[in-house]
């Protein structure tokens, strides 16, 4: 809802389907300015994928189409490219880390580099430009409105308890992290 706007959106592209549905950029323009100014806490994103007979690529029926995006191997590049001439990165990161975990009442864990918390962190370069392809997604659907598009912020490493779980362009340990249950 910050990168892609409903004026881009080609008819029957239903690739870009989802709920609620995608707005125009004065919406997208709303939503940056209640991040900058703190009136949304934190950035989230949905994931949903589905194979591309569910989405109707061929008829381009939004009716009948899944309403959904494979977006979270996205949400940090995405985020910041539609992001990155409004805020700094010091209000950006928060938005991603921080602030969801004290959210989720985990903030006594996560979302801070600080001895005794849980050690996840991406190394990444949001000055770093690089072009989405179906070679480079972890869905199992290799379809996505990502796909072709120009985005900062290439993630070169993720960390999750300390453990290496993905080194540049390959996941190298799965499993690595725990369910977070609330009480």
């Amino acid at each position: 809802y910050i990168y892609f706007s409903a004026e881009e959106i080609q008819d029957g592209n239903t690739l870009l389907k989802c709920a609620p549905p995608i707005r125009e950029k004065s919406n997208n323009a709303l939503l940056k300015a209640a991040l900058a100014v703190d009136v949304l806490d934190f950035i989230t994103t949905d994931h949903s994928p589905s194979p591309a007979s569910l989405k109707e690529l061929e008829s381009g029926d939004f009716q009948k189409a899944w309403g959904g995006i494979s977006g979270l191997q996205f949400l940090l590049p995405a985020s910041w490219t539609g992001l990155r001439d409004e805020l700094s990165l010091q209000k950006y990161i928060p938005l991603l880390t921080s602030r969801p975990a004290k959210f989720l009442g985990i903030d006594d864990r996560k979302g801070s580099l600080k001895v005794g918390y849980d050690a996840d962190f991406v190394v990444w370069s949001p000055a770093e430009q690089f072009t989405v392809s179906e070679e480079n997604m972890f869905s199992r659907h290799k379809i996505s409105p990502y796909i072709d598009e120009q985005l900062f912020g290439a993630v070169h490493q993720t960390y999750v308890n300390g453990i290496l779980v993905y080194d540049h362009k390959k996941v190298v340990h799965q499993n690595a992290g725990h369910w977070i249950l609330r009480k």
